[in-house]
C-alpha cells in the first residue's frame, strides 16, 4: 500500500466555456489526487460559462471518488483574478493548487513534482512551458519585470500551488487583489518554478476575454510599475521645454520692438504644450480610478450559489 499525504490539498479550477475539457481535467486531477492524499477537494469556479461545463462538472462528481467536489457559480463575468480569489477563499486545504487553464500540456505528474517541491521549503511554486509564448506575452512581462520593484520576476505559468502561510499572508498584505501573481513575487515568501517539456499544443489554453486580459495587463502596469510615473516626468519635461521656448521667444520680440510674428508657430506651441499636460491629466485620473475602484467600488466577487456535489 502506497503511504499517502497527510496533508489537505485544494485544487482551485476556473471554469469559463470548456465543456469539452473539463470532464477529462477533473477525472485526471481525481487520479493522482486519489493516489497520494488522503483528503482532498477539487473547487471548480464557473465564471459564468455559457455552454454545459456546469452540467458536465455536476455528472463528472458523481465519479469522484474520495474526494469533494465543490461547483462555485459566479454572478455574472467576473474574470479570471475575482473567480479563482472566490475560490481560494472557499479552500480548506493545507496547500492549494491554482489552475488558471485546465488545458494539459504537461505530463500529469508534474502536479506531484510541483507539490513535492514545495514542502521541501518554498511556499509558492508554479510550473511553466519551456514554448515560446505570444509576443505580447513576452513584452508584458518584460516591462512589467523591468519596471517592477517585486522580489521574484513573474513569468506565464500553467499552475501553481500555495501553501495556508502564502494565503494567509496575501490576505494579510492586500485587502483586494487586482493581480495574483504580482502580489506573490512580493509578498517576501520562497517562490519557485518549475519548468517543462510541452508534450503537445493544447487547444483553447486561454478562455478568459480579450477584454478582460488587456484591461488587466493594462491596471497592473499602472498598479505595479512606475511606468505611468516615468510616462508624465517625460510628458512634464516636454512641457517645461516647450514653455522655456515660447518664453524666449516671447522675449526676443518683445526686446526687439519688432510686431508679433509666428502666429502659426506659437500656436503649435501652446498645441503640443495643451497636449502633454492633458497627457500627464489623463494618467493621474487613470491613477485615480483604479485607486477608487480598488477601495470603493470593486467587489472582491459575486457568488450566485455553491453546490457540494
Amino acid at each position: 500500500m502506497k503511504n499517502k499525504e497527510n496533508n489537505f490539498l485544494s485544487a482551485v479550477l476556473y471554469i469559463h466555456n470548456n465543456e469539452k475539457t473539463i470532464k477529462q481535467f477533473i477525472e485526471n486531477l481525481n487520479i493522482v489526487f486519489c493516489e497520494n492524499f488522503k483528503k482532498y477537494e477539487i473547487i471548480c469556479v464557473n465564471d459564468c460559462s455559457e455552454d454545459k461545463s456546469a452540467e458536465i462538472i455536476r455528472e463528472t462528481a458523481k465519479n469522484a471518488g474520495e474526494g469533494a467536489v465543490v461547483l462555485i457559480n459566479t454572478g455574472f463575468y467576473q474574470g479570471i483574478e475575482s473567480s479563482m480569489i472566490a475560490g481560494v477563499d472557499f479552500a480548506s486545504g493545507d496547500f492549494v493548487f491554482e489552475f488558471d487553464s485546465i488545458a494539459i500540456d504537461y505530463d500529469i505528474n508534474l502536479i506531484m513534482d510541483v507539490y513535492n517541491f514545495c514542502i521541501s521549503g518554498c511556499d509558492i511554486v508554479g510550473a511553466s512551458s519551456k514554448v515560446k509564448q505570444r509576443k505580447t506575452s513576452r513584452i508584458f512581462y518584460f516591462l512589467f519585470n523591468n519596471y517592477s520593484k517585486m522580489q521574484y520576476k513573474i513569468q506565464t505559468e500553467s499552475f501553481r500551488i500555495l501553501s495556508r502561510r502564502a494565503i494567509n499572508r496575501i490576505n494579510q498584505m492586500s485587502i483586494t487583489i487586482p493581480y495574483r501573481k504580482a502580489i506573490y513575487a512580493n509578498c517576501g515568501l520562497k517562490y519557485d518554478n518549475i519548468s517543462y517539456e510541452s508534450k503537445s499544443v493544447a487547444a483553447s489554453k486561454h478562455t478568459v476575454k480579450s477584454s478582460y486580459r488587456k484591461g488587466l495587463a493594462f491596471d497592473s502596469f499602472i498598479i505595479f510599475t512606475n511606468i505611468a510615473y516615468k510616462i508624465s516626468i517625460i510628458f512634464t519635461v516636454l512641457m517645461m521645454t516647450f514653455l522655456v521656448f515660447f518664453g524666449v521667444y516671447t522675449l526676443v520680440i518683445y526686446l526687439s520692438e519688432k510686431p508679433i510674428e509666428g502666429w502659426t508657430t506659437t500656436m503649435s506651441l501652446l498645441t503640443i504644450g495643451f497636449f502633454g499636460m492633458f497627457g500627464v491629466l489623463s494618467i493621474v485620473i487613470k491613477y485615480l480610478s483604479v485607486i477608487v475602484s480598488l477601495i470603493f467600488k470593486k467587489t472582491k466577487y459575486v457568488i450566485r450559489n455553491i453546490e457540494k456535489l
